[in-house]
């Protein structure tokens, strides 16, 4: 498991940063990441995270990567270091709600959804534009956006993978030029990670590929 964060941090440039997805593992097989000096994780499910967060040292930082309910937000508020999968302004209001009530500013990515697939979660292109240009997200002071998120269809069409990522990366280079908080691109999973890089991606999320299939 060491070997295998070691071989992949060699490997990334130095500006993308790499998240260890941890769904499903316990927190012993954690600590061995932690023990190997890594202390970015991923999490998808509230429930898991908080549990973890309690069970784990406290200098981790915890990303929510998988979609989140607006009931849920309050369990993770007080902690959370980056929330990925904001796909609504329903979702962000509930995110300021809480940050407030923390005492905190939240970062969050809006997810942008690229893939061919009904499953994903995720706002159209010209949804995202709307929400960063409309009056009642300028009112949110406890939130802040500072990139995108994406996922790619999983498919075996490894162009069709890169052409999603490279139109994901397309949009968030528009948005930049108007946003000065943009700053993550986050896309790229362990099956098409370097795909997502080659296009532009800073931010990366991997567990099978540390830990094995689960």
């Amino acid at each position: 498991m060491q070997d295998n964060i070691q071989a992949i941090k060699r490997a990334l440039p130095k500006e993308v940063t790499f998240i260890v997805v941890t769904k499903t593992y316990p927190p012993e097989m954690i600590m061995q990441v932690y023990d190997a000096g890594h202390k970015i994780f991923g999490e998808n499910k509230v429930n898991e995270m908080r549990e973890k967060y309690e069970a784990l040292p406290k200098d981790i930082e915890w990303h929510l990567i998988g979609h989140l309910q607006t009931n849920k937000v309050k369990y993770i508020a007080s902690f959370v270091k980056l929330i990925h999968s904001v796909d609504s302004l329903k979702l962000l209001q509930e995110i300021n709600k809480q940050g407030l009530k923390n005492n905190r500013v939240i970062d969050c990515l809006l997810q942008i959804y690229i893939a061919k697939e009904e499953t994903k979660f995720g706002m159209e292109q010209k949804e995202a534009e709307e929400l960063l240009l409309s009056e009642a997200f300028k009112k949110l002071q406890n939130i802040r956006i500072i990139g995108l998120m994406g996922m790619a269809t999983n498919t075996d069409n490894l162009e069709q993978v890169r052409n999603e990522f490279r139109s994901l990366k397309t949009f968030y280079d528009k948005l930049q030029n108007r946003n000065h908080n943009f700053q993550t691109l986050s896309m790229g999973m362990s099956s098409d990670y370097t795909i997502a890089i080659e296009e532009g991606s800073n931010m990366i999320r991997i567990g099978s590929a540390i830990f094995g299939k689960r």
